[in-house]
């Protein structure tokens, strides 16, 4: 413990030794002492001497130090400051210090200590591990140092540590359990610790986002109190912008989950902005970033679309413009909110909808785009700021041809309204100002007021300006070119030439309108030919553009500026080779690839401020067709105009099948819909006809039993018969009955099996008239039977009506015994009806009477079912007649046939007895006289039996 005080605070006796010496001691010390008590001094000595002799303790300590992290790792303490002396000796923030307050080193060290220590520590992967594993540690001086640790690798080697840790078990879930910390030092590190581990990898970016981390940093930011918030709530928003900047997958999550709702109340501002503080301003300044990220251009269309409309409904648009219109916003928030809101509404029609209906708050109000563009013209306004308007207004009227014609409405002449402000009259103000950079401005934006709109492009032809008193009204288009021609700043000519090639191209009227001034041309080619400046270069170009259009698009409608005389002009006055490299002087200029990278002007300087990112597009969509157009004779031309005549017709063609396939798929459609219907019509209909056929068949099962009982009940009262008689009606007479319905349901019967037997014959028969004939006498004896149950059908109604007589009559004299007020010969009556008729004999003959009904029912349903076998046999008897008609034709044809035959047979006999050959005829008429007979046999024998057909 003695030579611990020495090296830390005391003088020993003696010599003092070296930084060096007293390192590798310590070292000796912690690699040998068996004492966790020892080697925890000497830790924590090495740490002590870590920041003044980083490069000793590094070389010499370090693979002490990792062992001590891998042996001792039940004593916090000695972890604690081993991570400590790990962490002083990688990081590079003293050293930093020290460089910047020692004058005298004029340059730094050609190795970084830190660089080189770092490559040390993750030579081997699992020391990387090993710092990981730790910060499950919970103790605040395990936890805290790890952190710090880990940080300073990541920002030392950064890939090589991010490898590592993607291949560690639950590396990254480790990490992301530090903003869960209650300890607030942790927790803010712990967002420095994943800021370096987000940078620029996307594996780790969605691992992190789908560990909830946006749920986590939203929660922190609300809590730090969103824009009023400190330096957390700006480190959060920067680990949010490395998780979604450039990672399609992180931001399709971040909408999905909602996010972006959450993002309105941060843009909330009272109404008193005064006194934003720095921190503020930050904050504020990347949560537009944040907004910007989502719906940058170089995202995929659908991802922006789908966030521009998430904003628009959440109320985030309409936020954003509070904040554009509000009065005492700083001017960097502003110029920011402004590109942002560019971006919100950058193609999305309904977004822009809303910013066309947005007012300032002004008496009276006027539009936010005029507002705007009167800061774009105003010279003594920012120049980011200018910019961020003429964005703004690009964005607006992108893809949004609506906005478009009302930009070019406000131009017209039966449009303009002398009382106010609009927007067409600072776009010209611009136009014509002494300023060059609003020259410039102007041009651009009015022409992405014509991009890709030829309606515009005729219209703005109507414009109509005054120069001066007394001299008639120049067209916009004149005087452009006018103004071109007096020779301005090279930025003015630059926006003027780009206004007109983005007017004259695909436009044929306006082509020939730019040529109807015999100025034009000559002037063109005079500035073409000339040998000018390396600052004029970029003119010439644009004005060999120009030209170019004017002959791609040349209708030939004048005959004085055709496509041919073009031509030969410039072979001409300039040469078609020199006119080329004129024109290539446009895509070699240096500020043309920086302005067609993004849709965004971004520039250091108004000097800068010279190509456009759409009209770069339209460099490279015209420069390769101009220059064919150039080079090709009249007959090459024509071939063209006759291949695209060619084109245009079978384009029509294909298109009128296209529409006849159309027509055809929508009828094929509607007929696969029929045939759906009509399947499950009929599979409806065939459940049905199941039902109904098994509701008949259970009917025919009751009718079978009650036929059986009904048989029964008619033995049992046949063998009781009596000679009663009831009211003049002897039971003889019903026992007749029940005999003849016996007889009846007999001969039925009967019927029914001769009627199977005959549709049998008539499949098996070999002579289909006898079927026939037998189905007539069949048809006659039901008729018979027909009348037979009619008979008997009118005795049963009869019997019934009698019955009916009977039982009033019986009910009469009951109620009239029962009354006191009866005569005398009323007793007499029901005294007599008493002794003819019994309580018993009544109900029997109900139940006789009962029976017949249910008997007569059932011949009835018999009748009606022979009804339609006789249907069936007479359909079966039109199908034999046909057959039998079919069958005497083929008789009589081979009749025909045996006919000729034998002719040919007598023919060729009496040749051969010509010939002196024997032929036996009597033979050939003994053999025939014999088949004679025997088919006469054979028709006795069968003549009871039928014949086959």
């Amino acid at each position: 413990m003695n030579f611990f005080r020495g090296v830390i605070g005391g003088q020993a006796a003696g010599a003092q030794p070296s930084g060096a010496e007293t390192i590798q001691k310590l070292c000796d010390r912690v690699a040998s002492s068996t004492l966790l008590e020892d080697r925890r001094d000497a830790v924590r000595a090495l740490k002590s001497l870590s920041k003044k002799y980083r490069l000793e303790v590094g070389t010499q300590a370090m693979h002490h130090l990792i062992h001590i992290l891998q042996t001792d790792s039940s004593d916090s303490e000695i972890i604690g400051y081993a991570l400590d002396t790990l962490f002083n000796v990688i990081s590079n923030d003293d050293e930093e210090e020290q460089d910047e307050s020692e004058e005298e080193n004029s340059q730094k060290q050609a190795d970084d200590l830190g660089a080189q220590f770092t490559d040390i520590f993750i030579k081997e992967p699992e020391n990387v591990t090993l710092i990981l594993t730790l910060l499950e540690e919970f103790d605040f001086h395990v936890r805290w140092p790890g952190v710090k640790l880990l940080t300073a690798l990541l920002k030392s080697q950064c890939t090589q540590v991010q490898a590592i840790v993607l291949v560690s078990p639950m590396g990254v879930s480790r990490l992301m359990d530090l903003l869960a910390d209650s300890r607030e030092v942790i927790r803010n590190d712990g967002l420095l610790l994943l800021q370096q581990l987000t940078k620029g990898n996307a594996a780790i970016q969605k691992i992190v986002a789908f560990e909830n981390a946006f749920e986590r940093l939203l929660d922190i930011i609300t809590e730090e109190g969103t824009s009023d918030g400190g330096i957390v709530v700006e480190d959060c928003l920067l680990l949010l912008l490395n998780l979604l900047k450039n990672n399609s997958s992180n931001q399709n999550f971040f909408k999905e989950g909602s996010y972006i709702q959450r993002m309105k109340s941060w843009f909330e501002v009272g109404d008193d902005n005064s006194g934003w503080s720095a921190q503020k301003v930050t904050n504020l300044h990347l949560m537009l970033q944040l907004v910007r990220v989502m719906v940058s251009p170089v995202n995929s269309p659908g991802a922006t679309s789908s966030c521009q409309k998430s904003m628009y409904q959440c109320g985030l648009l309409q936020q954003l413009c509070t904040i554009l219109m509000a009065t005492g916003v700083p001017a960097d928030i502003l110029t920011e909110t402004i590109n942002t809101v560019s971006e919100v509404i950058r193609g999305s029609q309904v977004n822009q909808d809303y910013f066309a209906s947005v007012n300032a708050p002004s008496n009276p109000p006027r539009p936010a785009i005029v507002v705007l563009l009167m800061s774009m013209v105003n010279e003594r306004q920012p120049f980011v700021l200018r910019c961020a308007v003429l964005y703004c207004f690009q964005c607006f009227l992108y893809k949004n041809q609506k906005g478009q014609a009302e930009i070019v409405a406000t131009l017209l002449p039966s449009t303009i309204d002398a009382n106010s402000i609009s927007a067409g009259q600072l776009l010209c103000g611009g136009l014509f100002s002494p300023d060059s950079l609003s020259n410039w401005c102007a041009a651009v934006a009015l022409a992405h007021a014509l991009q890709d709109n030829p309606t515009q492009k005729e219209q703005l032809l109507r414009v109509q300006l005054a120069t001066s008193l007394g001299n008639p009204p120049v067209s916009l288009l004149q005087q452009c070119t006018n103004i071109l021609s007096q020779g301005s700043k090279v930025q003015t000519r630059v926006g003027l030439l780009m206004l007109l090639c983005t007017w004259i191209s695909n436009c044929p009227i306006a082509v020939t309108h730019f040529l109807h001034n015999q100025d034009n041309v000559p002037f063109l080619t005079a500035q073409i030919s000339e040998n000018l400046g390396e600052d004029e270069r970029l003119v010439q170009g644009l004005c060999a553009l120009l030209l170019g259009i004017c002959i791609y698009y040349n209708d030939n409608s004048l005959e004085n500026c055709t496509k041919e005389k073009l031509k030969q002009l410039i072979d001409r006055r300039i040469g078609k080779e020199n006119f080329v490299e004129k024109l290539g002087f446009i895509n070699k200029h240096e500020l043309y690839s920086r302005a067609a990278q993004k849709p965004q002007p971004s520039f250091s300087s108004p000097e800068q401020m010279l190509f456009d990112h759409e009209f770069t597009r339209l460099v490279k969509e015209l420069e390769g067709v101009i220059t064919k157009a150039v080079h090709k004779s009249s007959e090459e031309e024509k071939k063209e105009e006759e291949v695209k005549k060619t084109l245009e017709q079978h384009d029509s063609i294909v298109t009128q099948y296209k529409e006849l396939i159309r027509e055809q798929d929508a009828q094929i459609n509607e007929l696969k819909e029929k045939v759906s219907s009509m399947t499950a019509q009929n599979e409806q209909m065939q459940s049905t006809i199941t039902q109904q056929l098994a509701q008949i068949q259970q009917h025919k099962d009751q009718y079978n039993i009650l036929k059986l009982k009904l048989g029964k009940d008619t033995q049992q009262s046949g063998g009781t018969a009596e000679g009663a008689q009831v009211n003049g009606l002897q039971l003889e007479e019903l026992e007749e009955l029940r005999r003849q319905n016996a007889q009846l349901q007999t001969q039925l019967t009967e019927k029914d099996s001769l009627i199977a037997s005959l549709r049998l014959e008539s499949a098996q028969s070999a002579d289909s008239t006898t079927a026939v004939s037998e189905n007539a006498e069949l048809l006659k004896e039901l008729d018979m039977m027909r009348g037979q149950i009619q008979a008997q059908s009118a005795e049963i109604s009869q019997l019934r009506a009698e019955r009916q007589d009977l039982l009033r009559k019986v009910e009469t004299a009951v109620q009239g015994g029962m009354s006191t007020a009866g005569g005398a010969g009323d007793a007499a009556k029901t005294s007599e009806l008493e002794g003819r008729l019994s309580a018993q004999e009544a109900e029997k003959l109900k139940a006789e009477v009962k029976g017949l009904t249910e008997s007569r029912t059932g011949l009835e349903q018999q009748l009606a079912s022979a009804n339609s076998t006789v249907a069936i046999l007479q359909t079966e008897k039109a199908k034999l007649q046909k057959e039998v008609t079919e069958s005497k034709k083929e008789q009589d044809e081979l009749l025909v046939l045996l006919a000729d035959q034998d002719q040919k047979i007598q023919a060729l006999k009496e040749k051969l007895k010509e010939l002196g050959e024997l032929v036996e005829d009597e033979d050939d008429l003994d053999s025939r006289d014999q088949f004679d007979d025997d088919d006469e046999d054979e028709d006795e024998d069968g003549e009871e039996d039928e014949p086959n057909p």
